[in-house]
């Protein structure tokens, strides 16, 4: 026969009687509440020395383009192209910008993963 033993559930298995499963929940609001605020979050980006400004929230949504109209100049035949090209240029600049802080966002959040027994190499 064989002798039965108490449970050694106590508290999880985490320093201090953290529940991984409690501490997973918590984690999921944080980054509902993060993506949340990514949508109103901005960053702007300035290309082609101050003739393009451009304003695009943490969901990759452009709220705003300027165009500064001193750039402008309608005698030159490639002015067309070099204000399409600086377009591109800021709205690409924008979008990393952008992914870069929601990511920061969202580590900010995932960082602690390591820490929960079992979950350790899953996103890292």
């Amino acid at each position: 026969m064989s002798k039965r033993r108490g449970s050694r559930r106590s508290g999880g298995g985490l320093p201090g009687g953290a529940n991984p499963m409690a501490m997973l929940q918590k984690m999921q609001q944080d980054m509902a509440e993060a993506q949340s605020n990514l949508e109103h979050e901005t960053t702007e980006v300035s290309v082609g020395g101050g003739a393009i400004r451009l304003v695009i929230t943490g969901h990759q949504r452009v709220q705003s383009v300027e165009i500064n109209p001193d750039v402008i100049d309608l005698e030159d035949e490639e002015w067309l192209n070099d204000l399409q090209d600086l377009l591109v240029a800021a709205v690409n600049q924008a979008i990393e910008q952008s992914q870069a802080m929601a990511a920061e966002r969202m580590e900010s959040i995932t960082g602690g993963l390591g820490d929960i027994p079992g979950l350790g190499g899953l996103l890292g």
